[in-house]
């Protein structure tokens, strides 16, 4: 392979766990929860829809249009888990907007135990890696804080290029940033969404989420871009 693309969430990263995002959140509006608060909340939260988190199973009407647009508009992004968010009823002021702007702060995600190494190793193999996400935010604050943007070549955020995947055209956009042929480029992801990379002609490694902070399969990623250790 002469490239690696990677998607963000559920690949390279994770959300903090979820009573750790509301205890943080709620000491920023100034509040001390107490940890059984925390968990109930943390519970309906998810459940109402939390960015990171499962889809929710069901979106109000006034936030269908913010919800359709979520990552391809930043203001859209925003509206859409502030709202579903401010669907339940914490009694802490300002929670919602507090806990989204934990997803925009590098303590709000956890890189997962092998992605640094893996993306040295592409690196020391001259192989150039892009990000291609589904997002509605930069996430190269975040790279940076981690000490990893080097190891980036192209960040190819849906909301900055106005497609998503599996639009084959975001996959194309990666690959011409990265000056390689999509079907010489292997894409890395957790979702459907990812493999839809296949459209586009690049090769797809599907890998399930682990739990933050955990070993999540990257050097397989390492082990098809590179197969000589070249």
């Amino acid at each position: 392979m002469d490239a690696v693309l990677f998607d963000f969430h559920g690949t390279l990263a994770q959300v903090e766990e979820p009573v750790a995002w509301v205890l943080a959140a709620a000491t920023a509006c100034g509040t001390t929860l107490d940890r059984a608060r925390a968990t109930a909340l943390a519970d309906r939260l998810v459940t109402a829809g939390r960015a990171g988190g499962p889809l929710p199973a069901r979106v109000p009407p006034h936030l269908a249009e913010v919800w359709a647009e979520r990552d391809l508009y930043g203001p859209a992004h925003r509206a859409a888990f502030v709202g579903l968010a401010e669907t339940v009823n914490s009694g802490v002021s300002g929670l919602a907007e507090a806990l989204y702007d934990r997803l925009l702060l590098p303590d709000g995600w956890l890189p997962y135990a092998d992605t640094a190494a893996t993306l040295r190793s592409l690196r020391a193999a001259k192989v150039p890696v892009a990000v291609v996400s589904n997002i509605g935010f930069d996430l190269r604050p975040i790279f940076e804080a981690w000490e990893l943007t080097d190891l980036v070549d192209a960040f190819v955020l849906s909301y900055e290029v106005g497609r998503c995947k599996p639009d084959p055209a975001i996959f194309y956009r990666a690959c011409g940033l990265l000056g390689v042929d999509p079907e010489r480029t292997l894409m890395v992801g957790d979702t459907p969404a990812d493999a839809g990379a296949v459209r586009a002609g690049c090769a797809v490694l599907v890998l399930p989420a682990a739990e933050p902070g955990q070993v999540n399969g990257l050097t397989a990623a390492v082990d098809l871009a590179v197969p000589n250790g070249r």
